[in-house]
């Protein structure tokens, strides 16, 4: 729960991108499901493994777009990446 009253951590294994700034959590799981990006799902999957979202791999929302909150920064372990939340929808954290 945040301070402000609202909350920012989703429920048990959520999607990422229905989370809030501010979420801190662990990634359970990758699954890329039909229209999670214009790319391939097995292609969407490989790049998102090569961005250092694995599971077990620590996360943080850091900022979100103005417009429609999209993209979003998210501090994966050490590093900090953008990306869209119609593709962070095929992370699963807890």
């Amino acid at each position: 729960m945040a301070t402000d009253g609202q909350i920012t951590t989703p429920p048990a294994r959520s999607p990422l991108g229905r989370a809030r700034r501010g979420f801190r959590g662990r990634i359970e799981a990758i699954v890329v499901g039909d229209g999670a990006s214009d790319l391939p799902q097995d292609e969407l999957e490989r790049r998102l493994i090569e961005f250092g979202f694995i599971e077990g791999a620590t996360i943080e929302i850091l900022h979100e777009g103005a417009v429609s909150r999209d993209p979003i920064a998210v501090r994966v372990n050490d590093a900090t990446v953008a990306i869209r939340r119609r593709e962070a929808m095929a992370i699963l954290v807890v």
